[in-house]
């Protein structure tokens, strides 16, 4: 048995010194939001040609002057995702037509074109962040109900360490916050609700069973009790994890052979 408790005062100096960074650096830094809450505009590309990458593609619309550009590859290494900021300019779609032609001839397809407009921008953020709260309440009534008032505070600010070390990594490496972070904000808030339920659920019955241990010393039974637990799900977690982010070892016609 791991002796947990051993670590108590460790970890929540730890912990605390962890949030207090992660504000400081919201409050004073910030996050980086993209186009999904600033406005932009969305270009998604399909290449016939194998020997455009990211990176020639992005140096071909640096030379173009449109500000933050971001460009990955969507799907498969010939499907590319191109976001940059509002642009003044009515043509600038027109001038990319024509500056990828020239860099790399007629090798594109536009395959989508969308631009996102400041309000909408401002109602996403605003949907992102009642989307959270919404969520952090309903969990904070459900424990409440299911255990008692001090467990619904204890996971909520397990979650709100959660939430704010993870928005103030991101502030602290500049990475983009965009609808997707926000859906992976709510996966480790559900993922943290779900370890935490486990936990004080085997915390709950182990009160019934020994009446006579010191809680700190019972906390440290329960955590090991459901440790093999907690670990197959993260485990299982990043498998799919990585399944989802590996190149494709190869594809239908490379493995039935071509006509």
């Amino acid at each position: 048995m791991i002796a947990f408790n051993r670590y108590y005062n460790k970890f929540n100096i730890l912990s605390i010194t962890l949030v207090v960074i992660s504000l400081l650096f919201l409050i004073f830094k910030g996050l980086n939001f993209g186009i999904d809450f600033k406005g932009g505009t969305l270009i998604e590309l399909r290449s016939t040609d194998s020997k455009i990458n990211v990176s020639s593609l992005r140096d071909s619309l640096n030379q173009m002057n449109l500000g933050d550009v971001s460009v990955k590859n969507f799907g498969n290494q010939s499907d590319f995702l191109i976001k940059f900021e509002s642009n003044e300019n009515k043509d600038v779609i027109e001038q990319i037509k024509i500056n990828l032609d020239k860099s790399f001839g007629n090798n594109f397809n536009f395959r989508r074109v969308e631009n996102v407009g400041p309000k909408v921008s401002a109602e996403l953020l605003k949907s992102g962040v009642i989307a959270i709260s919404v969520a952090l309440t309903l969990m904070l009534i459900y424990i409440w109900i299911r255990f008692e008032w001090q467990f619904s505070l204890g996971a909520i600010s397990a979650l709100f360490h959660d939430v704010i070390v993870t928005l103030g990594l991101f502030s602290l490496l500049g990475l983009e916050i965009n609808l997707s972070i926000i859906a992976a904000v709510l996966t480790i808030v559900g993922y943290s609700m779900n370890d935490t339920v486990v936990i004080f659920d085997r915390v709950r019955e182990n009160l019934k069973r020994y009446s006579d241990i010191k809680i700190y010393e019972l906390t440290n039974i329960s955590i090991n009790e459901t440790l093999s637990r907690t670990l197959i799900t993260s485990i299982t977690t990043l498998l799919a994890l990585l399944s989802i982010l590996s190149p494709p070892i190869t594809t239908l016609p490379q493995l039935v052979g071509k006509p």
